[in-house]
């Protein structure tokens, strides 16, 4: 039997191309959707833009047909915009028609009287899901490009070996691997002797072989990795083989201070890369500032602030770190912008850190990605259980998105953090608060 589904706007403003996942099903769209999308369309943002993709998307359509009485999609299955009908049933009671949200789910509680089908609302907001629910009606996330986060790749391992396998890791600097479980591209294997506990190694795994790490005990810009997971992000960050690097952690863990302090020895130091890139998206934690005055920097500031903050921090040992940073910036070593602005750029031989990237959507983190250059290296650090955007979570967000798309590619790496570096005050609110 068919389905109906009825999608709200936030569907549309997180993924344009929503309107083709759902196979030969109905698709319906209530004409309180079209009058949202309209009232975003002119922002310069990525809602904006979903709007303003979603609109072409249906004057596409609209060749097809009268969008009225409907049309078919090239996948199979017809979309239909539809008015509230509110000539035919009566509305759920308590409900003001005031609401976007509240006309949307009207048009799918008529349906679900007059339709012989099952009729689902597929919406990002979960009070809308929570009212469908209390009027017994079917609500649904938008699963398309959602990920199981708790069972996230992790890029690290812990495998039990015999004394035998330890030893000849280290007398021959390898260890061919060819047993289950099968290891992704530059995954991170703990290699522990179960009779022996203390008997132990580290490597990653490489073209059928468990290797020495290369880069862990490095030092770059006075920063040293602390513990085993942070060896390990800094092997994937130092490794120019590896051009897409993903770093999850909580807060504290060390992601973003590792990714800049290999940034600037990249980039000032060693000149692998001609310039610093540092970008994030602008979510506000609370209530918004609205607007901000002068310059582009001025604006940035505010939002930028988590990295100006662990920059001065690595320019500790200068008579004035601000300076340092200024001049740097002055001279094009090292720039910040929105990932706005990025959109439309090729970005060759550059050094990339896309910072929060928990706040991004799929679709934008797939922007970013193809707006890499030649010779380039882009880095995402970001904690999903920290998310500050409305219609994101743990599972759909964009940072867990990528690390579960691009695991098995040879020109990636990941590691998860999880230990604590930030001070014991900062360890102890990340476990008990």
């Amino acid at each position: 039997m068919q389905k109906t589904y009825v999608l709200d706007t936030n569907v549309l403003l997180h993924n344009p191309e929503s309107l083709f996942a759902f196979e030969d099903n109905h698709i319906v769209i209530p004409f309180a959707v079209i009058e949202e999308l309209d009232n975003q369309k002119r922002r310069q943002d990525e809602v904006g833009r979903h709007a303003r993709i979603a609109s072409r998307r249906l004057d596409a359509l609209r060749q097809n047909g009268n969008l009225a009485e409907g049309v078919a999609l090239p996948g199979g299955g017809i979309l239909r915009v539809e008015l509230n009908h509110h000539s035919t049933h009566d509305y759920p009671p308590g409900l003001s028609l005031d609401k976007y949200d509240n006309r949307i789910l009207a048009v799918a509680y008529n349906l679900s009287k007059e339709s012989e089908g099952p009729v689902i609302t597929v919406t990002k907001d979960l009070n809308l899901r929570i009212k469908a629910d209390v009027l017994g009606m079917t609500a649904q996330n938008f699963t398309n490009d959602m990920v199981n986060y708790s069972n996230l790749y992790q890029g690290v391992r812990e495998i039990q070996a015999t004394a035998e396998d330890i030893e000849q890791f280290y007398r021959a600097q390898s260890l061919a691997w060819e047993a289950e479980p099968p290891l992704m591209p530059h995954e991170f294997v703990i290699l522990k002797n179960p009779a022996n506990p203390s008997q132990s190694a580290i490597a990653k795994y490489a073209d059928g072989y468990l290797i020495p790490l290369n880069f862990s005990d490095s030092i770059n810009w006075g920063v040293k990795a602390r513990n085993k997971e942070q060896k390990f992000a800094l092997e994937l960050l130092l490794d120019d083989s590896i051009r897409v690097v993903t770093l999850v952690g909580t807060a504290g863990t060390g992601k973003t201070l590792l990714a800049l302090a290999v940034g600037l020895e990249k980039v000032v130091e060693q000149n692998e890369y001609s310039r610093f890139l540092i970008t994030r998206p602008v979510t506000p934690m609370g209530e918004d500032l609205g607007y901000l005055p002068g310059s582009k920097e001025e604006k940035l500031k505010p939002w930028m602030q988590a990295v100006y903050d662990n920059l001065e921090y690595l320019f500790q040992k200068a008579d004035e770190p601000r300076d340092v940073l200024e001049e740097l910036v002055a001279r094009g070593v090292l720039d910040m912008d929105t990932l706005t602005y990025l959109r439309g750029r090729s970005i060759p031989r550059q050094f990339i850190l896309c910072d929060e990237a928990q706040n991004i959507t799929p679709k934008m983190i797939k922007t970013l990605v193809t707006r890499v250059g030649e010779g380039s290296k882009i880095v995402f650090t970001g904690d999903p259980e920290q998310i500050d955007h409305p219609y994101l979570d743990q599972n759909s967000n964009g940072l867990t998105y990528l690390v579960e798309r691009i695991k098995e590619q040879e020109v990636a790496g990941h590691v998860t953090l999880v230990r604590g570096e930030r001070s014991a005050v900062a360890e102890m609110g990340a476990k008990l608060l």
